[in-house]
């Protein structure tokens, strides 16, 4: 639907684009940037340094091409540009931003400029690695339970991503705390699968590799019928009770 009704004569233009309280900037149809309102320049003056610049003033006057590590490509995208174009980017590896770039057509469908819109999202970007670091932490618990060893209590999709993710950690914790041994708990999972039998497998080899030993607990009837085909060196337990007795017992020794 095209825009309606008229502004009235005593608003400026410029001046509604700059209280409206987002980041906007216009170049002409050559690329150049010609004005920025005062949420733009407050954006920009944190990017100026970046470029070697003092505040967002210098950038009037400046191609928008001189911001991009590709220019040929940015022409490409501005030359096909018929509607709105939204990306993120990053700003010399600092800033990120959601950026919005719609040509300002006239009279005849021919681009006289362009308005840009930007909205920092760095921080929310880094908030989202934070939780995302956090929530793979979290998938993966590892519970201190006595003397050089650990438990790792597997719930859950047992998949081969979060095998190689689950072996570098243990291997990270074996090795910075000399962990002796590793109590996996398969309570959690009701599925044994081969490819379930095949991560298992891994993670006890590798385990045995570094000389820390793999003892599995949490053994329902159901999974000791298809846990046979594991290495029968593996000590096995159906509780995580008896599983840590056998551990005291091999360090009393």
């Amino acid at each position: 639907m095209p825009a309606i009704g008229e502004i009235p004569e005593n608003i400026f233009l410029l001046n509604a684009l700059d209280v409206i309280g987002e980041t906007i900037i216009i170049a002409d149809s050559s690329y150049t940037i010609r004005w920025m309102n005062s949420e733009a320049c407050r954006l920009m003056n944190e990017v100026a340094p970046l470029y070697g610049m003092l505040d967002c003033g210098e950038m009037i006057g400046m191609s928008m091409d001189d911001f991009h590590e590709r220019p040929s490509h940015q022409k490409q995208v501005m030359q096909k540009l018929t509607g709105v174009h939204r990306t993120r980017i990053t700003i010399r590896n600092q800033v990120m931003t959601d950026i919005v770039i719609a040509p300002i057509m006239n009279n005849s469908d021919e681009p006289e400029g362009y308005i840009v819109m930007l909205m920092d999202v760095t921080m929310q970007a880094e908030e989202q690695k934070r939780s995302a670091q956090l929530i793979k932490e979290l998938s993966i618990p590892i519970l201190n339970i006595w003397d050089k060893t650990i438990a790792l209590p597997l719930i859950g999709n047992f998949d081969r991503n979060r095998t190689d993710q689950l072996i570098a950690t243990v291997l990270m914790e074996c090795s910075e705390k000399q962990i002796e041994y590793v109590l996996i708990d398969l309570s959690g999972i009701k599925e044994f699968e081969n490819q379930v039998r095949y991560q298992i497998q891994m993670m006890n080899d590798t385990l045995n590799l570094i000389g820390a030993t793999c003892i599995l607990v949490g053994i329902s009837p159901k999974l000791a019928m298809s846990i046979v085909q594991l290495d029968s060196k593996t000590p096995i337990f159906s509780t995580a009770h008896e599983g840590l007795k056998h551990i005291m017992q091999l360090q009393a020794k």
